[in-house]
């Protein structure tokens, strides 16, 4: 299980989120509904708890709680940006 953060996601969360260095956000699953797969991951700026994995880039510290985990199921989790949209790979 690895988290990784490009420097395009990074730079994405610090011109368009306000996101700054010393932040801590919150990488977790969350119901989105039907179809293939039902879950989704969301973001938040959160205070550091139960942290299971996390990626420090640019100053911003991402982080996963144990709770969530559970939905890389063994896989690794890259957030990027693409055409400025933040973009989750899970593989």
């Amino acid at each position: 299980m690895k988290l990784t953060v490009t420097e395009a996601a990074v730079h994405c969360f610090t011109a368009e989120w306000d996101f700054q260095q010393g932040d801590f956000i919150r990488i977790f699953v969350r119901y989105s509904g039907g179809g293939e797969d039902a879950f989704a991951f969301g973001i938040m700026k959160a205070d550091p708890q139960d942290m299971s994995i996390s990626y420090e880039s640019g100053g911003i510290t991402f982080f996963m709680v144990d709770n969530d985990t559970w939905y890389l199921d063994g896989k690794e989790l890259t957030i990027d940006s693409i055409n400025d949209e933040i973009t989750f790979i899970r593989n």
